[in-house]
């Protein structure tokens, strides 16, 4: 059965960015299992694997607006550090999870650190970036 709206499609990936370095890869671990059109993976992911039969591989370069969009630069924040907890003590490269207006758990990297503030940005880390996927479909049931 080929990949379709629906199934629950079972692939083995590898995600490189434009410069050939791999972000992520499914190798030495299960496949990937979704369902397409449930929106649970990457709109151009799920574009991709669409049609595939099993055994069946691609190769896709996917454009940022059908990733993780784009690098948006009102999520890049300076905070008092007097607005943290006490004791918080944010450096280069922590993650900090807080909690939007509308209930959202959000994360955010920390970007800069000075005696004054810290800058978190809470952009996807692979936002604004087009992304290749090698693809193999497994399964689609």
């Amino acid at each position: 059965m080929n990949a379709g709206k629906g199934s629950k499609a079972k692939v083995h990936y590898t995600g490189k960015l434009d410069d050939g370095s791999v972000f992520d890869s499914s190798t030495g671990r299960e496949p990937l299992e979704f369902v397409l059109g449930e929106e649970q993976v990457i709109p151009g992911f799920e574009k991709a694997v669409d049609g595939l039969a099993p055994g069946e591989s691609t190769t896709t370069k996917i454009p940022f607006t059908e990733a993780y969009g784009p690098r948006l630069d009102d999520l890049v924040v300076k905070i008092d550090r007097k607005d943290l907890p006490q004791g918080d003590k944010p450096k280069v490269g922590d993650t900090l999870t807080g909690q939007a207006p509308d209930g959202q758990v959000t994360k955010a990297k920390v970007t800069e650190v000075s005696d004054n503030d810290i800058t978190v940005d809470a952009n996807h880390p692979l936002a604004g970036k087009d992304l290749t996927f090698e693809i193999e479909l497994v399964s689609a049931e």
